[in-house]
């Protein structure tokens, strides 16, 4: 296996704790939003706020990424992670109240995202230490691995579990993989002192001050807006799983196997090319893969019965390691002194527009069918892949193309 694949990452114990932990809180979150969006369209009959349910979860990354990302400079990065699994296991546990309304439920859930936006920028932002050197892009693979593994699992089991426990219970279960992932973490991590960068300002100055310098690193730019706007319009199709299934009269179990086939094929996409392709390469393919990414949504125009439309949901999702080369060409760009905050931008950028694109869709598919919506999306990724790869073509050099450091070819 080359330095690309996951054993070089899997050897660092630390790495396996925090592995462990996001697996635990994986599992539990995403058997809980199927539940939540089910509730929702169930009761509503509504595409849209049954987006909404992911778009609540996700929208306060934007938040939470604009005017608080500097506490990822302030805390502890293992008290800060500890501290956000015990509260979202509270707020878990509060909304598996019996006769909890759907409104108390929505608010309860944004809750829920601000403390994720905090928990995941606090991550991202240890990850280059958990993991040095080239152990760092194998890592990050790892962890997506497993949350495609868990949306696998999670939502077939979830299109099963309905049919004999209720979204409180479902939701009980959420809480306790918090509790679990706390308790890994705790024992398995060691403490970091906080970096402290600029700690004698204000934490919204000192986030919205960090969040215009990496805005003004040119490729740092670049690298954050694709990684942003492809998983926005990729979304679509998850988004509108239920109501898809639905106007084609099948069961949840049904919209489950439709919204785990994306997942399915990301986890399977992402092994192959983390281990098949070197370093260079996934940094090169990052255009075509986009592409590859939205083509076999097309078929979605034709309203495709179930086992071909989770047949084009999966081929979509093989080319998912987009993300690879991402990674790479973030390393390289960064500043040192800038880093740890652009990876918590960049994820926290990465959620919320995820949530505007579960949003849009419910919208869209308010005025037109689920699959016509999923054909829109699909044509707008293609094109959008095509300008900025054009436009980086006509660019002298740049990181879209080549890696810039040695480390990026490991």
């Amino acid at each position: 296996m080359t330095d690309s694949g996951y054993r070089t990452a899997l050897r660092i114990p630390e790495f396996r704790a925090v592995f462990a932990a996001h697996t635990a809180t994986m599992a539990g979150a995403v058997m809980a939003n199927f539940a939540l969006t089910v509730l929702v369209y169930t009761r509503t009959q509504s595409p849209l706020l049954a987006g909404i349910v992911f778009t609540i979860v996700l929208a306060p990354h934007l938040i939470g990424g604009t005017f608080l990302s500097a506490v990822v400079d302030r805390i502890p990065a293992r008290r800060l992670l500890v501290g956000c699994n015990l509260v979202s296991a509270a707020l878990a546990a509060i909304m598996a109240t019996t006769g909890m309304p759907i409104a108390a439920l929505l608010v309860l859930a944004l809750a829920l995202g601000m403390v994720e936006t905090v928990f995941i920028g606090a991550r991202a932002a240890t990850m280059p230490d958990v993991l040095p050197g080239a152990a760092y892009v194998p890592g990050r693979s790892l962890m997506r691995v497993v949350s495609q593994g868990a949306q696998t699992v999670g939502y077939a089991i979830s299109g099963l579990l309905l049919t004999a426990l209720s979204p409180g219970q479902v939701l009980l279960v959420n809480s306790g993989c918090f509790v679990v992932s706390a308790l890994i973490l705790r024992l398995g991590t060691r403490e970091r002192g906080a970096p402290g960068r600029d700690s004698q300002h204000s934490l919204l100055r000192d986030s919205l001050s960090g969040l215009g310098q990496v805005m003004r690193v040119p490729e740092l730019r670049d690298i954050l807006l694709l990684g942003w706007t492809v998983p926005a319009l990729a979304v679509v199709p998850e988004a509108l799983a239920v109501p898809y299934a639905a106007s084609l009269q099948a069961s949840t179990l049904v919209a489950g196997l439709l919204m785990s086939s994306i997942p399915v094929g990301m986890l399977l996409g992402e092994i192959a090319a983390s281990n098949l392709l070197p370093a260079s390469w996934q940094v090169r393919l990052i255009y075509p893969a986009v592409l590859g990414l939205f083509v076999p949504l097309l078929i979605f125009i034709a309203k495709p019965v179930v086992w071909l439309a989770i047949l084009a949901l999966f081929i979509s999702g093989t080319f998912a390691w987009f993300h690879l080369g991402q990674d790479r060409r973030l390393l390289d760009a960064a500043p040192k002194e800038l880093r740890a905050r652009a990876l918590s931008i960049q994820s926290a950028g990465l959620m919320f527009w995820q949530g505007v694109g579960f949003a849009l869709a419910g919208a869209f598919a308010e005025l037109l069918a689920p699959n016509r919506v999923i054909f829109l999306a699909a044509v707008a990724g293609i094109a959008f892949a095509l300008f900025v790869a054009v436009a980086a073509r006509r660019r002298p050099s740049g990181p879209a193309l080549v890696p810039k450091v040695a480390h990026s070819e490991q």
